[in-house]
């Protein structure tokens, strides 16, 4: 087991808010991008925030977007679309949508807009 798996999604969400930032990023779209894949609205993430929920139980709880498929690509020296264990691939989806979103990509592309499944 991961001891990811058991963090607390609050005490990452401040490396990723400060990782697209400092890119020029908003915590707007940093949200928005972790709506997209968890299908959580804006007080179901404040709350699993405030809540310092695990990772384990943030993506339980999540409904995850169909179109999280359509992700692809290296993250941390891992291809995400070969994790075989469903929670790590749900946090490399993750990694790799905050990671997309810091380094410029539009976020209509981010979110896969006009991909289908």
């Amino acid at each position: 087991m991961h001891r990811i798996f058991d963090t607390p999604v609050a005490g990452v969400y401040p490396l990723y808010l400060a990782k697209v930032e400092r890119k020029g990023r908003t915590r707007e779209e940093l949200d928005a991008v972790i709506r997209w894949l968890t299908g959580f609205d804006d007080a179901e993430l404040s709350r699993h925030i405030a809540a310092s929920t695990s990772f384990r139980e943030f993506f339980e709880a999540a409904r995850l977007n169909p179109l999280a498929a359509n992700v692809t690509g290296v993250v941390c020296g891992v291809r995400v679309e070969e994790v075989e264990d469903p929670l790590m691939y749900r946090i490399r989806l993750l990694d790799k949508l905050v990671d997309e979103l810091a380094k410029g990509r539009p976020l209509a592309k981010v979110l896969r807009e006009g991909s289908t499944v």
